[in-house]
């Protein structure tokens, strides 16, 4: 396991206390887990993902990742409608594993409201949160 130190959190991404990362890209949010959670879980050999379209309030599950140690729920930063989901995790959930934050990702959900995502932990906050 990484030593948070090592923990690769991108500063222009916002996260969340259950350590999904969001970034906006267009009227869009874009979600995945950061590094620190699938460093956590080891190695990641199941993706369950919603349909798009459906819709979640703030904090609900969206969907859930297996490891060979665990299975994790997955939850929404903030209330939206799903609009994409990352096909490519169905064949390869490694590759949350290897580029979470990029090839990694698991949905793109258009917001209710777009303001909450400001509302999210910011680098910084986040690394004070995982110090405890």
């Amino acid at each position: 396991m990484k030593e948070i130190h090592e923990l690769n959190l991108p500063e222009n991404l916002h996260y969340t206390k259950d350590h999904e990362w969001a970034r906006k890209q267009g009227d869009l949010i874009v979600v995945g887990i950061n590094d620190y959670a699938q460093d956590q879980l080891g190695d990641i050999v199941f993706v369950e993902l919603p349909e798009p379209g459906e819709k979640f309030s703030e904090g609900d599950e969206f969907g859930t990742v297996e490891s060979v140690k665990a299975v994790s729920e997955l939850f929404l930063p903030i209330a939206g409608e799903v609009a994409d989901i990352n096909e490519d995790l169905a064949d390869t959930p490694e590759l949350v594993n290897s580029n979470p934050y990029d090839e990694g990702w698991m949905i793109k959900f258009k917001p209710d409201n777009p303001a909450d995502f400001d509302k999210l932990l910011d680098r910084d906050a986040y690394l004070t949160m995982l110090k405890g």
